[in-house]
């Protein structure tokens, strides 16, 4: 059974810093990109960030550039999301998510509760 078990989400005042991590199991991951996306209230899902196999190549949303970083860990199934310069209007549902090479999202977290205060 395929997991994607988010953690490290909560309450952080504008500027401040989190670490969400996701560790993936029951397959093998190295064709997937492992990557998150976030839902604000009655917004739609958005990509935020994506790292592909082997980590060197990572994508972002515009919004995140250059604030927050991904990063995974390959031996231990796992990826992070380290969000540092946060904003209110970074406050979200996070979700992880593992897209196969088709370039579908076949895999989702439970999601984890960002909330950013000004």
């Amino acid at each position: 059974q395929v997991q994607l078990v988010e953690s490290g989400g909560g309450l952080v005042q504008a500027g401040g810093s989190l670490r969400l991590s996701c560790a993936a199991s029951g397959r093998t991951f190295s064709p997937y990109t492992l990557g998150w996306f976030r839902q604000a209230p009655g917004k739609e899902r958005v990509f935020v960030a994506g790292a592909r196999w082997s980590g060197a190549t990572t994508t972002y949303a515009d919004s995140v550039k250059g604030r927050f970083t991904i990063s995974r860990d390959n031996a231990k199934n796992t990826v992070y999301l380290q969000m540092n310069s946060l904003k209110p209007e970074d406050t979200a549902v996070y979700y992880c998510a593992a897209t196969g090479v088709t370039g579908r999202t076949e895999y989702w977290g439970q999601g984890t509760q960002v909330t950013v205060s000004s």
